[in-house]
C-alpha cells in the first residue's frame, strides 16, 4: 500500500514550466528552431566585475558558515542604502529578511499573516505559485477577476468590494508576471489605504521593479511613516542581477512582522547562503549602471516585439505588455490555453504558457516571456505567430 499525501497538494496542478517543457520531448522534428517565450530568466550573464569578485571569496572560510537568519548585518544596511535612493524611504535592517528567492520571502508572509480556513484576494491574471502555494497551505484564494479593458490593473474598489471577515491581505504584483502591466503608484496607495482601513495586509511582489522604462520610482509607500503596519513587499535581486539560480530575494516588513517571519525562516532554510548575500551587496553597490543598461534592453525588446506583434493581419491579440512579459488573446476558438500553447509547440516551435494556469477563465490567453528572446529573432517569432493564426 502506498502512502497517503495531503488531499491539499495533490489537488494542486504541476509547475507549469514544468508541464510546458514536457511537451519538447514529444514535439516533431521539422527544423525548427525553438523559440523560447516560457520563462522569465535573463538570457544575460551577471556582470563580470560580479563575478570576478565573487571568484575571489570562494577561499575564505566563512563563506561556506551559516549567517544570521535575516542575513549579514553589513548586507542589509547596503540594501537599506539602496532603498533610500530607489524608493525614497528610509528602512532599517531590522525591516529585511534575505531569502531563497522571491518564492520563499511569499511563503514566509503568508505563514506569518494566515492561517489555514483564512482568504487572501489575489489580482488575476496572477503568478501561479502563488494560488498554489496558498492552496497547499489551506488558505482561499479570492480572485479579483481580470478585466481585459483595464489591462489588468487592479481596480481598488472592486477589491475592497471582496473582503470578508476572513481576509488577510490583497496580493498584487507590479509590474505584474503574468502580464507586464506596471500598477501606476496612485492605485498601490489606494490599495494601501483600503488594507489599512480593513487591518490587512498589502503584500506587494515587486521582483521586475527594476525593469520599470526610465527607472522610475516604483512608488512612494516606504516615504509613509506607517508604511509597515500594513505593507509587506516581497523582493527579488534575481533577475536585476541575472542571479536567478543564486536565489536572491528578501521579505521587508516591520520589524515586528520580521521578527516572527524569522520564527518560520529558521525551520525553512535558515539563512540565504553568504555567496548570495555577497552578491547582493556588490550590485546594489556597485551596478547601478549595468542595471540601467539592460533595463534599456529588455525595453528595447518589448517595444520591437509590441510593434511587429500589432501588424494589421495578426489573429493572436496582444493585450498588455511589458518589458518582460505580454499577454496575448489567441485565436483558436473552443481551444483551451493548453491547447493553444501545444500547437504553438507542435507546429510554430514556440514555447509559452497556457493562460489559465494564472487563473480561472483565463483559458483564451498566453503568457509571453521575453527574457530569452533576442532583438534579431523577434521578427521570426511573430512571423510564426502570424502563420499559425491564419
Amino acid at each position: 500500500m502506498s502512502m497517503i499525501m495531503s488531499p491539499l497538494i495533490t489537488k494542486v496542478h504541476f509547475p507549469p514550466i514544468s508541464e510546458v517543457k514536457r511537451w519538447l520531448a514529444d514535439r516533431p522534428d521539422d527544423g525548427q528552431e525553438l523559440i523560447d517565450l516560457c520563462q522569465a530568466v535573463p538570457d544575460y550573464a551577471p556582470a563580470a566585475e560580479l563575478t570576478e569578485y565573487l571568484a575571489g571569496l570562494l577561499t575564505d572560510p566563512l563563506i561556506s558558515k551559516y549567517s544570521p537568519d535575516e542575513g549579514l548585518p553589513e548586507v542589509r544596511t547596503s540594501i537599506c542604502d539602496y532603498y533610500g535612493r530607489r524608493y525614497g524611504g528610509a528602512l532599517m535592517p531590522d525591516n529585511l529578511c534575505l531569502t531563497i528567492g522571491a518564492s520563499q520571502a511569499f511563503w514566509l508572509a503568508i505563514v506569518t499573516l494566515c492561517r489555514a480556513g483564512d482568504e487572501v484576494i489575489v489580482q488575476a491574471p496572477c503568478y501561479f505559485d502563488h494560488p498554489m502555494a496558498l492552496d497547499i497551505l489551506g488558505i482561499r484564494t479570492v480572485f479579483a477577476p481580470f478585466i481585459e479593458e483595464e489591462g489588468g490593473i487592479p481596480n481598488p474598489a472592486a477589491i475592497e468590494s471582496l473582503i470578508t471577515p476572513g481576509t488577510r491581505a490583497i496580493l498584487v504584483v507590479s509590474p505584474s508576471n503574468p502580464t507586464g502591466a506596471i500598477i501606476p503608484a496612485d492605485t498601490l496607495r489606494a490599495l494601501f489605504d483600503v488594507a489599512g482601513q480593513h487591518s490587512i495586509a498589502l503584500i506587494l511582489d515587486e521582483t521586475y521593479n527594476e525593469f520599470i522604462p526610465g527607472g522610475v520610482r516604483p512608488h512612494e509607500l516606504f516615504i509613509d511613516p506607517a508604511w509597515g503596519d500594513h505593507f509587506v513587499q516581497i523582493a527579488s535581486f534575481g533577475k536585476t542581477y541575472a542571479l536567478t539560480g543564486y536565489r536572491a530575494g528578501m521579505l521587508v516588513a516591520s520589524r515586528e512582522f520580521i521578527h516572527h517571519a524569522l520564527k518560520a525562516q529558521d525551520t525553512m532554510a535558515v539563512c540565504q547562503p553568504r555567496i548570495t548575500q555577497h552578491a547582493v551587496k556588490f550590485g546594489v553597490e556597485h551596478l547601478e549602471r549595468w542595471v540601467a543598461a539592460n533595463r534599456e534592453m529588455m525595453s528595447r525588446r518589448h517595444d520591437m516585439f509590441r510593434s511587429e506583434f500589432t501588424q494589421p493581419g495578426n489573429r493572436f491579440q496582444l493585450v498588455t505588455s511589458g518589458a518582460f512579459f505580454a499577454w496575448v488573446r489567441h485565436p483558436f476558438k473552443g481551444c483551451s490555453g493548453r491547447q493553444a500553447a501545444k500547437r504553438l509547440v507542435d507546429e510554430a516551435a514556440i514555447l509559452c504558457l497556457p493562460g489559465e494556469v494564472f487563473g480561472p477563465g483565463l483559458q483564451d490567453y498566453l503568457r509571453l516571456a521575453f527574457g530569452n528572446i533576442r532583438e534579431e529573432a523577434i521578427p521570426e517569432a511573430v512571423k510564426r505567430f502570424r502563420q499559425l493564426g491564419i
